[in-house]
C-alpha cells in the first residue's frame, strides 16, 4: 500500500516533469494520509502555482506556515502566491515577515527583491519599451562614440555593462539615473533627437557649477521636521469628579506602560502588580485585563488566563471595546485551552474570536487544532479489548455469511486496533467476499507492512492477486510465503495452481484472450520496469538470435525471476 511518502516522491517527480495536475494529484493523496506534514502543503503550493492557481497556491501557503509556523519556505510560498495575485503590499509583508524569522534566508530575499522590483518599476511598455526602445536603439553606441567626454566612459567595463542593460531593458532606466554618467547620456541622446533638452556639453557645465571646489555635488539641506506644539486638553467644563476620572486614565496608562516593561524583562509578578494597578484606576479598559491574561499564559498558569480573557471580554463587551481586542482575548484564551489539552473548547474559543473580529492567523490556529483533534480522537479511540470483542463478532459473521456485517465488525476492530495485521487480513477476506478485491488488497498490503513475517497474509495476497488476474504477483507473493514457511500448505497449494494456470491459459487461450492478458500485465508499473532493463532487452534479443547467450543469462537468479514475471504476466509467451 502507497504511503503518503510514496504520493510525495510521485508528486516530485510530477512536479519537476512539469505535470501539474498530477503533481497536485499525488500532494492530495499524501495530505488526505496525513494532513499534519507541512511539507506537503508546500509542494502542492508550489504545483498549484506553477499551474497558475493562486489562489489555492496561497491557500495551502497559509495551511503550511500554520502548522509549522518556523518552516521558512512556508513564507516564500505565501509571499510568491500573493505577488501572483498582483497584492503586492500583502505579498512584501510576507516575505518581511519570514525574513524577521529567518533573517538572510536567500529564498525570501529573492522573493522580496522581485516584488519589490514589479511593484516600484514602470509599467511595460509595448513593443520593447515603447519610445524609450526607440532612444536605446543599436545607434546608441555610435551616438555616445560621437560625444567627445561620453567616449572616455567606454573604457569603464562597469558603465558598458549598464548600456548594454539599457538596451536589452529601457525600462530599467528610472534605475540608472542616480549615476550622472547615466543622465548626461540620457541627456545627449534626448538632445540628439531634437527634444528641447541640454546638449551634453550644456549638462556637463550645469553640473560642473553646482559642484563646488571638491568637486563633488553638494547634498540637499536636510528637511528639519517641524516639532508639533503640544495640544492642552480643555478641562474647563469638566466636574471634579470627571477630573479625577480623566487622571485616573491617565495614570492608568502609565502604570500599563510600567507593566510592559516589565512584561519584557520577564518580572512576572512585578507585571501583575502594575496591571492590577491600571485595572484599579480604570477598569472599563480591558486592554490591561488581557495584558495580565498575557502573564498568566507566559507564566504556564493557564486557568488564571483563561478566567483573565473572559474577564476582558466581559468588560469589552460591556464598554463597546474594539471587536479587534475582544477577538485577541478570545484567541488567547483558546492558546491556553490548547496548552492545557482541552482541543475542543479551544477550537470553539477560536471561533468565537472569528466571529467578532476575522484573523487568518487565528483561522490557521484553528484548523491547526482541528489536526490535532482529529489525531487525538483517533487515538483515544484505540482500545485493544474492544477491538477483540469486534474481532470476535466479525468472526461469527463470517462463519454465518454474513458478509456485509463481518466487513462492518472488522472495520470497527481495525479503528480499536489499526496496528493489528490478524484483523486486516479477516477484513481482507470479508471484502474478498463482498467482491470488493481492490479494498481487500489494500487491507492486506497493510497488514503486510505491520508485520512482514506474518504468512497468512502473504497468502491471503496471493489468493486476492489470483482473482484480479495478477499471476505473475501472485507467484511472487505465494513464494515470499513459503521463503518464511516452506511447509505453509496454503502456500503450495496456491503456488501450484497459479503455475497451472499460467500453463493452461497459454496453451488453451485464443489470440484475443492472450492480448488482452498480455495488455493487463502491461499496465502493472513492476511489468514497464522489468521491459525498460536494459539487461533484460538483451536477454529478449538473445532469444531470437543468440539462444546460447540466453541461456546463459538466465542461469542468473534475477535475470531468471524477471523473465518468470514476464511470462507468468501474459507479456512473453512462450512454445
Amino acid at each position: 500500500m502507497a504511503t503518503a511518502a510514496d504520493y510525495k516522491a510521485k508528486g516530485n517527480a510530477a512536479l519537476v516533469a512539469k505535470n501539474f495536475s498530477e503533481a497536485i494529484e499525488n500532494y492530495s493523496k499524501a495530505i488526505d494520509l496525513d494532513g499534519t506534514n507541512h511539507v506537503f502543503y508546500s509542494n502542492r503550493s508550489a504545483a498549484y502555482l506553477s499551474k497558475n492557481d493562486a489562489v489555492n497556491a496561497l491557500e495551502d501557503a497559509n495551511s503550511c506556515i500554520g502548522l509549522k509556523p518556523d518552516f521558512p519556505k512556508g513564507y516564500s510560498r505565501k509571499g510568491a502566491a500573493l505577488h501572483a495575485l498582483k497584492r503586492y503590499n500583502d505579498s512584501i509583508a510576507a516575505f518581511e515577515d519570514g525574513l524577521e524569522k529567518f533573517p538572510g534566508d536567500q529564498g525570501l530575499t529573492n522573493g522580496l527583491d522581485s516584488v519589490n522590483k514589479e511593484k516600484d518599476g514602470p509599467p511595460p511598455s509595448a513593443g520593447g519599451g515603447g519610445m524609450m526602445g526607440g532612444l536605446f536603439g543599436p545607434d546608441m553606441m555610435a551616438k555616445i562614440a560621437l560625444d567627445p567626454k561620453l567616449r572616455g566612459y567606454m573604457s569603464d567595463p562597469d558603465f558598458m555593462a549598464k548600456l548594454n542593460k539599457l538596451q536589452s531593458d529601457p525600462n530599467s532606466l528610472g534605475t540608472m539615473l542616480s549615476d550622472p554618467r547615466m543622465m548626461e547620456v540620457f541627456q545627449v541622446i534626448l538632445g540628439q533627437q531634437g527634444m528641447q533638452m541640454k546638449t551634453g556639453d550644456e549638462f556637463r557645465e550645469e553640473q560642473e557649477a553646482k559642484q563646488g571646489s571638491t568637486g563633488t555635488p553638494s547634498p540637499p539641506p536636510a528637511a528639519v521636521p517641524e516639532e508639533p506644539e503640544p495640544m492642552e486638553e480643555d478641562v474647563s467644563d469638566l466636574s471634579s469628579e470627571e477630573l479625577k476620572i480623566n487622571e485616573d486614565k491617565k495614570s492608568a496608562v502609565e502604570a500599563k506602560l510600567k507593566g510592559n516593561d516589565l512584561y519584557k524583562s520577564k518580572k512576572f509578578d512585578e507585571a501583575l502588580a502594575a496591571y492590577n494597578e491600571a485595572i484599579a484606576l480604570d477598569p472599563s479598559n480591558m486592554t490591561f485585563i488581557n495584558n495580565k491574561a498575557a502573564v498568566y499564559f507566559s507564566s504556564k498558569k493557564y486557568d488564571e488566563c483563561i478566567a483573565a480573557c473572559n474577564e476582558a471580554v466581559e468588560v469589552g463587551q460591556a464598554n463597546r471595546a474594539p471587536f479587534e481586542d475582544r477577538a485577541k482575548a478570545l484567541t488567547r484564551a483558546a492558546k491556553a485551552y490548547q496548552k492545557k489539552g482541552d482541543l475542543t473548547t479551544a477550537i470553539e474559543m477560536c471561533r468565537k474570536s472569528q466571529l467578532e473580529h476575522f484573523e487568518k492567523a487565528t483561522e490557521r490556529l484553528m484548523k491547526t487544532m482541528e489536526l490535532e483533534k482529529r489525531k487525538a480522537d483517533k487515538l483515544a479511540y484505540q482500545d485493544d479489548d474492544k477491538a477483540e470483542e469486534a474481532k470476535q463478532d466479525g468472526n461469527t459473521h463470517f462463519r454465518n455469511k454474513d458478509f456485509g456485517k463481518a466487513v462492518n465488525s472488522y472495520e470497527e476492530a481495525v479503528k480499536r486496533a489499526p496496528k493489528n495485521a490478524t484483523i486486516r487480513n479477516n477484513l481482507a477476506a470479508a471484502l474478498c467476499k463482498i467482491m470488493d478485491f481492490n479494498g481487500a488488497k489494500r487491507e492486506i498490503e497493510v497488514a503486510i507492512d505491520l508485520d512482514e513475517k506474518y504468512v497468512k497474509a502473504w497468502a491471503r495476497k496471493g489468493d486476492i492477486e489470483v482473482l484480479m488476474k495478477e499471476n505473475h504477483k501472485a507467484m511472487e507473493s505465494y513464494k515470499k510465503g513459503l521463503s518464511l514457511d516452506p511447509s505453509n500448505a496454503t502456500c503450495k497449494e496456491g503456488l501450484r495452481k497459479v503455475t497451472a494456470m499460467i500453463n493452461y491459459g497459454s496453451a488453451n487461450m485464443t489470440e484475443e484472450e492472450r492480448k488482452e492478458r498480455a495488455a493487463h500485465g502491461m499496465a502493472d508499473p513492476q511489468i514497464q520496469a522489468i521491459l525498460q532493463d536494459p539487461v533484460i532487452n538483451q536477454v529478449l534479443r538473445d532469444f531470437q538470435e543468440n539462444p546460447n547467450a540466453a541461456n546463459q543469462a538466465m542461469m542468473d537468479p534475477s535475470v531468471r525471476a524477471k523473465i518468470e514475471k514476464l511470462i507468468a504476466a501474459g507479456v512473453l509467451q512462450t512454445g
